[in-house]
């Protein structure tokens, strides 16, 4: 039998055939297309993880050496005779510094280091 003489058989049944194929066809495009937005998302998703855990050991990092930088203020604090001993005559008294003065200063050295300070000075906190 072929499909034109199917068709004038049962036009009803050849139709939805027509529909079946259809469908088939548009539910196999959708599940290739599904399948690469998974294989996208899974690989953003990667990237984002790496990113977050090289973050992390940083951090991890930073907070070792605060802690080595704390414990050695400590030693040198309970060893006072480390300290280099001072007297009146050897202190300097200076003026205190304008709050200005603090702030482009501060404003320079990160302009040193990043071009665009201005986006990240509002973002640094003092202390930690």
């Amino acid at each position: 039998m072929s499909a034109r003489k199917v068709a004038r058989q049962a036009p009803v049944l050849a139709g939805l055939h027509r529909v079946a194929d259809g469908l088939l066809l548009a539910l196999g495009g959708s599940m290739i297309g599904l399948s690469v937005l998974t294989l996208h998302w899974q690989a953003a998703w990667t990237k984002s993880f790496q990113q977050l855990e090289a973050s992390q050991t940083l951090e991890h990092r930073l907070q070792e050496s605060t802690s080595q930088l704390e414990q050695h203020h400590l030693a040198m604090a309970r060893r006072p005779g480390r300290l280099v001993p001072t007297t009146i005559k050897n202190l300097i008294h200076l003026p205190p510094v304008p709050e200005t003065a603090i702030e482009v200063s501060q404003m320079a050295s990160v302009q040193a280091v990043a071009p665009s300070a201005e986006r990240i000075i509002p973002l640094i906190r003092p202390g930690y």
